[in-house]
């Protein structure tokens, strides 16, 4: 078994350093990193380009900035292993979690497994009412119209079968990828598993970059990914089948 890990990164000179350092230490040797720079403007290229090219297996950069979303379309089209881990870059979210995170596909339990900031009894740095608001709204709008039960749609942590994954169209350039790849995984009728984990969060002071106009785009892309694009769902339904049907 063999994890890709996918790395958007922009802007990140404080930290991509540490982070490419714990997802190299991270449980799974078989593992492959791959980093998309997102047209930084700050030292990440120099460091990416200068420290760490014989650490990580590919960079990708974009010559034009374009969002999270078209970073993560960039990284995973390049993913060659059989589980495909997206990872922030920003030390939000911990590396060690691979195992809890990776056990279900493990297991044959499921295709798609997301890592819930909000279950469990693992650490949760304490930071912003209205994001935790926010976040309880989006989640709960999106699980009104895809029927699922999950408690962090927005959360980072999601890790596919490769050809699930590979297998969806990305459109999304910003950080409307979360509702956009939750309403795809829905329509696929996949096996989608939740897990609890540590978050710990950072502020706009310390690079946050998320915020309220993402907030509003998010709920667009609940509609239009859920409403405007059912046509699609027989495609899309197709992966899980194949997935999931024993090798010859």
């Amino acid at each position: 078994m063999k994890l890709s890990v996918v790395i958007p990164c922009y802007n990140e000179e404080r930290t991509i350093r540490a982070i490419v350092d714990a997802v190299r230490a991270s449980p799974y040797a078989d593992k492959e990193i791959i980093v998309v720079d997102d047209c930084s403007r700050d030292a990440t290229r120099a460091i990416l380009e200068n420290e760490l090219a014989t650490l990580v297996d590919r960079v990708v950069y974009h010559e034009v900035n374009q969002g999270k979303g078209a970073a993560l379309r960039t990284g995973i089209a390049a993913a060659t292993g059989d589980i495909v881990v997206i990872q922030d870059a920003d030390l939000e979210y911990d590396p060690n979690e691979y195992p809890l995170l990776v056990e279900p596909i493990l297991q044959d339990k499921a295709d798609v497994v997301y890592g819930s900031r909000f279950m469990g009894g693992r650490p949760h740095r304490v930071l912003y009412f209205w994001h935790r608001v926010g976040n309880g709204l989006l989640t709960f709008l999106s699980n009104m119209f895809t029927n699922l039960d999950l408690t962090d749609m927005e959360t980072c942590y999601k890790v596919f079968r490769r050809e699930i994954i590979q297998g969806i169209a990305i459109e999304e350039n910003r950080f409307g990828f979360e509702p956009e790849i939750t309403a795809k995984i829905a329509r696929t009728g996949c096996r989608l598993y939740e897990v609890g984990i540590s978050y710990y969060g950072r502020t706009y002071q310390e690079g946050k970059k998320i915020g309220w106009k993402d907030g509003f785009r998010a709920l667009y892309c609940i509609v239009k990914y859920n409403v405007f694009r059912r046509g699609d769902r027989a495609r899309v339904r197709n992966l899980a089948t194949d997935a999931n049907e024993p090798s010859a």
